[in-house]
């Protein structure tokens, strides 16, 4: 993974790029910021891939993916016996990165309880297994992402202030799709190609509206539901020509129609209501609204406060 790979030479992306290559020369801690889908992983992988410490390992671990519980032991690891479980020694991610790389994706989800322990890593690249007191020397360079606003949340007291600052030393902010349309037709016909290639078919068009189609779409899974989009309508084609796109109207913009745009917020909150609505209010599970929404469950959530979205009571 290079900057060659990362499909897109818009504006927004290039001042991205151009970030990435000069974050990559040195060794500091990078917070990658941006909505989910904008391909975070993507850029910490080439800071990682243009650097000196490429020949070593690139460790990924997704705190929000990781429960509470298990989180301490996953980054940092265990001794045989630490707890209910620990069968034989757990070495954590830190360790495994010694020498390269540790990518820490959705930091914002990480609990508060465990942030000091985080912190006192990141400060002094010294940690203690669980169940073992010995302090282990570990060489990595750091780099965060997350799709949460951490500077709300530290005002919230929900993120420590100096974890903050020890991870927002060279920030780089991904532009949402939806502020780079030049890329759309490339990152269209990247997918193409891939999936095309998979599935052993033949796609040569795009027809001329679909293409508009999805330029003008909103795009709020961003690149990841662009991405499965593409996927779906290599599925459904026939023949060498790209099986249409279906996509919410609500989230279209029509060019020429006169029709006044509204504030990105709005549309966002309408397109979520009527998703839940359409869902029963089910947020969660592979029918739940933010399976629809191609979001993880938690930012869904996040949106809903940020929106002021909430269930009615009954009888209202």
């Amino acid at each position: 993974m290079d900057l060659v790979e990362i499909v897109g030479r818009g504006s927004g992306l290039h001042e991205v790029l151009k970030l990435t290559k000069q974050i990559a020369e040195t060794d500091s801690t990078t917070l990658i910021l941006g909505e989910t889908g904008t391909g975070k992983e993507l850029i910490a992988k080439a800071i990682h891939n243009l650097s000196l410490r490429r020949d070593h390992a690139f460790v990924r671990a997704n705190c929000g993916a990781i429960p509470a519980g298990l989180l301490e032991s996953e980054l940092f690891g265990h001794e045989k016996g630490a707890f209910t479980g620990a069968v034989s020694r757990g070495i954590g991610r830190f360790e495994l990165a010694h020498g390269g790389t540790i990518f820490l994706d959705e930091v914002g989800d990480i609990p508060l309880e465990m942030q000091s322990k985080l912190l006192r890593v990141v400060q002094e690249h010294e940690l203690e297994r669980l169940g073992n007191n010995q302090t282990i020397r570990v060489d990595f360079r750091l780099v965060a992402a997350t799709n949460r606003d951490l500077v709300t949340m530290v005002k919230r007291g929900e993120f420590r202030s100096d974890l903050y600052y020890r991870l927002n030393v060279f920030p780089i902010q991904m532009p949402p799709l939806r502020e780079r349309q030049d890329d759309i037709p490339l990152l269209a016909w990247h997918f193409v190609t891939q999936y095309a290639q998979l599935m052993n078919k033949r796609i040569e068009t795009i027809l001329p509206g679909d293409m508009d189609h999805l330029v003008h779409y909103l795009w709020p899974g961003n690149v990841r539901e662009l991405q499965n989009v593409i996927e779906r309508c290599v599925i459904l084609s026939s023949n060498q020509v790209l099986s249409h796109p279906s996509l919410p109207e609500v989230q279209h913009v029509q060019q020429g129609s006169g029709t006044e745009a509204r504030p990105l917020a709005q549309v966002d909150r309408e397109y979520i209501l009527k998703t839940l609505r359409e869902t029963d209010w089910v947020i969660g599970g592979p029918n739940g609204a933010a399976a629809r929404l191609v979001v993880k469950r938690t930012t869904l959530l996040y949106k809903m406060r940020r929106l002021g979205i909430s269930r009615p009571k009954e009888g209202i």
